[in-house]
């Protein structure tokens, strides 16, 4: 009977000694590992420039929108204020008109003239009517222009008292007129000072904001283009290829897109920063200049009304001439005639003073304060140079607003086109690295 052997046992190689066996390294076979073996070797760098590239790409779009936006924005905000601080200004000189009609009126004793009861009227309530616009058009002035108001109605009563005294030739109606002046002067005047203020730091606020949307457009612009200079580069020397033209497409879009950008939002700014030394300038100081004159136009009248103790007010009168020669001065050759229509009143003025307190006769001053000397009228005097300061300011500040707005619609469409662009950039880079990623497969 024949026996079956069986076969030997399988023999285990023994490792050498010292040898320690290990299992395989988890975390290496993990996440980790899977990533660094897609980063790894030359297709690896291709995808880590392909990446960077296209970020950058998405990263400049959104700088080239901000840029765009905050520019845009600074122009329509810096329009808006340069209206708000007009306003205001108008409200400050129907106020100082109103005050002039008040204190020459008085002069006249009984029923002043129709077309100046007429014109005080109008120029109260335009202020109010300022005033509630205003408010509605800038928030943060309400607090302020709600107690402008209220002494607004204050003045008015005191000025309504102070007729009504004087048409019955009682002499308390002096005392209301000045103390209708005093609140013009210690209550109304500063508020409107403090508005001016603040309204005029808004505006500078923004003509200094528009230029800065530049810098976000040129830096987003320059770097993406290093990124797609570097990705070039690197392409050719490990391909000996000289150009993708895919990614160089793409850096021509940041190029164009760049140059365009930045051309745009620096004409922008360059014409914001002449409208604002030129016509934003001659607006302001026509403002000031046309306050201050009636300033000195209501003084004029007090001087008299105070019959000989109006040293203060005729101080004031002086102070106020002043202020408008400056202003006039800032204007220069583009205020027309206005120093020639100013000089003459004051000239007329200076006979006024000269009548009254050299030569002692105060009835033929008045005549010629309420117009009724036709040599020497000052009445007329003083609406010329009015009504032609008026229409120069409408000019200048009609075309601050007209100037800021065509600086804004000259911006080209890149506010809301910015981030496309930069999508687009970036898939033109992954198209022409996946151009390169296929010959390694």
């Amino acid at each position: 009977m024949t026996q079956t052997q069986s076969a030997p046992p399988a023999t285990v190689s023994a490792a050498p000694p010292g040898t320690t066996l290990q299992a395989p390294n988890a975390r290496t076979a993990g996440p980790r590992g899977a990533v660094a073996q897609w980063f790894a070797g030359t297709p690896g760098r291709m995808r880590a420039f392909l990446i960077l590239a296209a970020a950058m790409s998405v990263v400049f779009g959104l700088a080239a929108a901000q840029g765009f936006s905050q520019s845009d924005g600074a122009l329509d905000r810096a329009q808006a204020n340069t209206a708000q601080l007009v306003r205001i200004q108008a409200i400050h000189t129907n106020l100082v008109s109103a005050n002039a009609d008040a204190t020459n009126a008085f002069l006249v004793g009984g029923l002043e003239p129709p077309e100046q009861r007429a014109h005080f009227v109008n120029s109260l309530a335009a202020a109010a009517g300022l005033i509630a616009e205003a408010a509605s058009a800038q928030p943060a002035d309400r607090d302020v222009l709600g107690a402008l108001n209220k002494t607004l109605i204050t003045y008015g009563g005191l000025i309504e008292q102070a007729r009504a005294n004087n048409r019955q030739g009682l002499p308390i109606g002096s005392q209301y007129l000045k103390d209708a002046n005093s609140v013009l002067q210690d209550d109304s005047l500063p508020l409107l000072k403090a508005l001016v203020e603040a309204n005029e730091k808004r505006v500078d606020t923004e003509f200094d904001g528009i230029s800065k949307g530049t810098i976000w457009v040129l830096v987003g612009g320059l770097l993406s283009l290093v990124v797609f200079a570097i990705t070039l580069r690197w392409l050719a020397r490990r391909t000996h290829r000289y150009l993708n033209v895919p990614i160089a497409a793409g850096a021509a879009l940041v190029l164009l897109t760049t140059v365009v950008g930045g051309v745009a939002l620096a004409a922008a700014s360059s014409s914001a920063k002449d409208t604002r030394s030129s016509e934003y300038e001659r607006t302001l100081a026509l403002s000031r200049a046309r306050i201050a004159a009636y300033d000195a136009r209501s003084n004029e009248s007090l001087t008299l009304i105070a019959r000989g103790s109006g040293d203060a007010f005729d101080k004031a009168y002086t102070a106020a001439a002043g202020q408008v020669d400056e202003q006039l001065d800032k204007v220069g050759g583009n205020g027309g005639n206005l120093k020639q229509l100013w000089g003459a009143y004051k000239t007329v003025h200076a006979k006024v003073r000269t009548t009254d307190g050299t030569e002692g006769n105060w009835d033929a001053a008045v005549a010629m304060a309420v117009g009724k000397d036709k040599a020497n009228n000052s009445v007329e005097t003083f609406g010329a140079f009015d009504s032609s300061s008026n229409q120069q300011l409408t000019r200048t500040s009609t075309a601050v607003q007209s100037e800021l707005k065509d600086a804004r619609d000259g911006l080209p469409p890149i506010g809301w086109l910015g981030v496309p662009i930069g999508i687009l950039a970036a898939l033109l880079v992954a198209w022409g690295m996946s151009q390169r990623l296929e010959e390694y497969r």
